[in-house]
């Protein structure tokens, strides 16, 4: 969160990767859905609906987030619900074009223990300063950006784990230099 895998996913499809963003996933197939939405209202409560401009009804995803990440039994409880629906969607793109080089941003890879599902692990990882920063100017605030942090596994864990760290911070050019030395040396195997 905050580190920039949508960055490198986006980099990832210009290099000729096929794209799967799990957090768009989320936000465009399974939160419309009308057994989602009726079981997250059982849950919270019609507060977590947002029907600003007369258009049906959608999940309001600040309420949800700050339902869900005070509370480890509801963060339990929504992750139970959603990464099926998310995972059953990967399948379905999967499926689409099985030979295809795919790059998925999951942004609970290792805390989930979803390694196994892929070839292999890319950790993009930066300071924690600068993660607070990248997120507080996306509009979340510094108290709001560490409880969601703090949910996950510390980044030093995560980089020992991953079988290719890139590492953003500083230019975009460093940046993108480290994508293409990945993508060549993934051109190799």
């Amino acid at each position: 969160m905050g580190c920039g895998k949508s960055t490198v996913g986006a980099a990832l499809a210009k290099r000729g990767f096929r794209r799967l963003d799990s957090d768009q996933i989320v936000r465009a197939r399974v939160l419309p859905r009308v057994d989602v939405q009726a079981a997250l209202v059982a849950r919270f409560g019609a507060v977590v609906l947002d029907k600003r401009g007369g258009q049906a009804a959608r999940i309001d995803r600040v309420v949800l987030a700050e339902r869900i990440f005070g509370s480890d039994e509801d963060l339990a409880w929504v992750e139970k619900l959603l990464h099926p629906l998310v995972f059953e969607e990967w399948r379905r793109a999967w499926s689409t074009d099985p030979k295809a080089r795919w790059a998925v941003e999951v942004p609970l890879l290792f805390e989930k223990e979803l390694e196994n599902w892929f070839d292999f692990t890319l950790c993009v990882a930066c300071s924690p300063e600068e993660q607070l920063v990248r997120l507080e100017q996306r509009g979340l605030p510094r108290g709001l950006a560490s409880q969601r942090i703090s949910k996950q596994l510390p980044l030093p864990w995560k980089i020992e784990r991953a079988d290719f760290v890139l590492w953003n911070e500083g230019l975009p050019a460093f940046l993108e230099a480290q994508i293409d030395r990945l993508v060549e040396r993934l051109d190799s195997f």
